[in-house]
């Protein structure tokens, strides 16, 4: 599988892992924005400018529909979204810290409650990578631990980066996508079309 344009990214990426971020954003509740849709397109200007002082260019995935991963029974599915960056400002724990403190300000402001694992939420913000950080603190752990067993990170990703090997992943992300699908038993994600405020 490869989604349409995503080789645009990968060429501004290549052999440049080391200087790659990458921000995953999800929600399946609604926030004082609106519904889920509502939010993230709500979300994509503030995060933008909190994440401007890094310098770099910016590349947005599609939004994309997914079916819940573990949780209780009976969540509405997500809309998800990955912002890769190529940031000017180099990787370290303080700034990685400083990052991280944003996007929860920012999940806050949205009305994020943190009540249960996996649980429904109206807006999640991951930071999935800087560089080649690494950080294995309570707080904050880079590369996120978890990020290549979620189809839901790796199907955006692979829109706009296929053949990209993101740092600590031994293969690329449309090589990652296209094994945890073939592992997958719920659907697949679901590229949504772009709209006014979040183009393709």
């Amino acid at each position: 599988m490869e989604w349409p344009g995503s080789r645009v990214v990968c060429a501004s990426l290549a052999d440049q892992s080391g200087s790659s971020l990458a921000i995953a954003l999800g929600a399946n509740l609604p926030s004082p924005a609106g519904d889920p849709l509502a939010t993230l397109l709500a979300v994509r200007p503030q995060l933008e400018r909190r994440v401007q002082d890094l310098g770099g260019p910016g590349h947005w995935s599609p939004l994309f529909r997914t079916a819940p991963l573990g949780g209780p029974a009976g969540q509405p599915d997500y809309l998800n979204a990955v912002l890769l960056l190529r940031p000017a400002r180099p990787a370290g724990h303080e700034a990685a810290r400083d990052l991280l403190k944003r996007l929860q300000h920012l999940e806050q402001a949205f009305a994020r409650q943190r009540h249960e694992r996996w649980g429904p939420r109206s807006l999640d913000l991951d930071l999935l990578w800087w560089g080649d950080l690494v950080c294995d603190g309570a707080v904050l752990q880079l590369p996120h631990p978890c990020w290549q067993q979620r189809s839901f990170v790796v199907a955006p990703l692979a829109a706009i980066a296929a053949d990209f090997r993101p740092p600590g992943a031994a293969v690329t992300t449309i090589e990652l996508l296209n094994q945890l699908l073939a592992g997958a038993s719920e659907p697949p994600p679901e590229r949504l079309p772009g709209r006014p405020g979040w183009p393709e």
